[in-house]
């Protein structure tokens, strides 16, 4: 790990932000803020919002309605709600994700309204040759919120080259934003390919080997009722509920994960 590697990790438990440690201490821009707020969000999403914090984090990492905007790994699309309509009119949003079942969420929801998704763009990551990708420095932001686990698991280690490849699509001096479930740095790195969760530090390590510098920290989405120790992974916490019925309830009170919030910069 570099010596920005090291100074950003002594600062994850603390709220980069003028020594705020409130979700709600984040200013959060109007862009942002009408996103978050719109009526064509659905209401199980927006139900989610008290774990997810998406205005702060959107903030956090400086999203602006004008920018080039890429979602790595869309899924069911819960960011694309917003990030579709605030770029629509001044930007441009590209879900990238793997091609082509990776983006059924999104195309679903593109059939479904297309007056509120028609215009987002619809790229492979990774992209292999004759996929759409999104153009080597054309990004203005990079997010991928949850999913660096997924390039970690189960001892298929793709991160790097993920990483790599984020770095490629962005602009200089642009913005990679990443969400993730936090692993305590002292629990056995093992963990990672097989809980769901990943250290800080590993993040950091493969962001700065793929030539990112760190740009800050945040705790809008640490959640220290979780104990990331559970048999069945993150997995065990809502949405998922891996567990069914089974202490529901006591799962429920604790909320979903406890997540890392960083952000690094390509270098001009």
């Amino acid at each position: 790990m570099n010596r920005y590697a090291r100074i950003l990790l002594c600062a994850a438990p603390v709220l980069v932000l003028g020594g705020m440690t409130a979700a709600s201490a984040q200013r959060v821009p109007a862009p942002i803020a009408a996103a978050v707020a719109a009526p064509t969000r659905t209401p199980a999403n927006v139900a989610r919002d008290r774990y997810r914090h998406p205005a702060q984090t959107l903030a956090f990492f400086g999203v602006k309605p004008t920018d080039t905007v890429v979602e790595i790994w869309p899924s069911g699309g819960w960011y694309t709600e917003i990030l579709a309509p605030m770029t629509a009119r001044g930007g441009v949003y590209y879900a990238a994700g793997p091609w082509e079942k990776g983006l059924n969420g999104v195309r679903a929801m593109q059939a479904k309204t297309p007056a509120t998704y028609g215009k987002v763009r619809l790229a492979a990551f990774p992209a292999e040759a004759g996929q759409p990708g999104v153009p080597d420095g054309s990004a203005d932001v990079v997010l991928t919120f949850r999913n660096v686990h997924n390039w970690r698991f189960g001892g298929a280690d793709r991160a790097r080259a993920m990483f790599a490849a984020m770095f490629k699509m962005l602009k200089p001096g642009g913005t990679l934003g990443v969400v993730e479930h936090r692993l305590p740095e002292a629990r056995d790195i093992a963990a990672e390919e097989k809980s769901g969760y990943m250290k800080t530090s590993s993040v950091i390590g493969f962001a700065t080997a793929a030539g990112f510098k760190p740009a800050g920290a945040s705790e809008i989405n640490a959640n220290p009722k979780d104990s990331a120790d559970w048999a069945n992974g993150v997995w065990t916490l809502p949405p998922n509920y891996a567990l069914k019925d089974v202490d529901r309830a006591k799962y429920a009170a604790i909320g979903e994960s406890d997540r890392m919030t960083l952000k690094f910069v390509k270098p001009r």
